[in-house]
């Protein structure tokens, strides 16, 4: 009802100047209000109480332009919240990349999970070894092979496959086209950056899985997860507690370079024999 109010303000003035046959004399000057045509007191006095009306029918419209204003400021600082998440990292910290399924460690590009293929770069299958039997009569060969922890294939997407280096250093490649297997020159690097030998095994290792809790702290993204071996009479050891990852350097004869995480902090180096059955991490070329 109130926004009636000007309307018959409005009538009723134009009623009145009519009556006096001055209506004419206001709106006949192109200067308006500001004529220098006598203009009544009383007409002046409606004319001001027009324009108040309108006034105050103006204001009460700023509310919602006020409203607006705000629910569009809401919209624009939802939009550029994200920003607020990013962060630098340390010299420690991994960088993620736009790749998926790496994780950078200061100038290398690492696999974020142990390796879980059967075949070859060029198509061709990698045996698989169940039984013991099996398993013994490959590496005595030199042939290459993988297996699950326990044969288990439910631990195959956790921890990946376990392969003897035969398979490791197989021609035919085992490393899928993009990466490749890291040499021992490659493992010292990663552990140089991240401090030293000593240190940088706890910032390898997964934040859980580990028996009685001695988990790491994992700030690199590298996800080290205990994912045991196998020995070369085929008994699995150690899920749990160790995980291991070939090189793909030589060593003495029939033995070659591994890297292993075990409970504590450090990164180990070791040479094993080429018919064990441990894990392998990729690099990015």
């Amino acid at each position: 009802m109130e926004k009636a109010n000007p309307i018959i303000t409005v009538t009723a003035v134009f009623i009145f100047l009519f009556s006096y046959g001055s209506i004419s004399d206001y709106t006949d000057h192109p200067a308006g209000l500001n004529s220098d045509q006598p203009t009544s007191k009383s007409v002046q006095t409606q004319i001001e109480s027009i324009q108040t009306v309108s006034k105050s029918a103006q204001t009460q419209t700023k509310p919602a332009q006020t409203t607006k204003k705000t629910t569009q400021t809401g919209t624009k600082s939802t939009q550029t919240k994200p920003k607020t998440v990013q962060k630098t990292t340390t010299p420690a910290q991994a960088t993620k990349s736009k790749d998926v399924g790496i994780v950078r460690i200061g100038a290398q590009a690492w696999a974020i999970a142990n390796l879980n293929v059967i075949t070859f770069r060029n198509g061709d299958t990698i045996p698989e070894a169940k039984t013991n039997k099996e398993w013994v009569s490959a590496g005595e060969s030199g042939k290459p092979a993988w297996c699950y922890y326990n044969n288990d294939p439910a631990n195959g997407p956790k921890y990946g496959r376990l392969y003897n280096w035969y398979a490791v250093n197989d021609p035919r490649g085992l490393a899928p086209a993009g990466w490749t297997l890291p040499g021992d020159a490659d493992w010292a690097q990663l552990a140089y950056y991240l401090g030293g030998k000593e240190v940088s095994g706890g910032k390898l290792k997964s934040t859980s899985g580990w028996i009685g809790g001695d988990n790491g702290t994992n700030e690199t993204g590298f996800m080290g997860l205990p994912g045991g071996y196998r020995v070369e009479n085929g008994t699995f050891l150690n899920l749990g507690s160790i995980g291991t990852w070939w090189s793909s350097t030589e060593s003495k004869t029939l033995y070659a370079i591994d890297y292993y995480l075990s409970l504590g902090r450090s990164l180990g180096r070791s040479t094993s024999p080429r018919q064990r059955g441990e894990s392998v991490r990729c690099l990015r070329n």
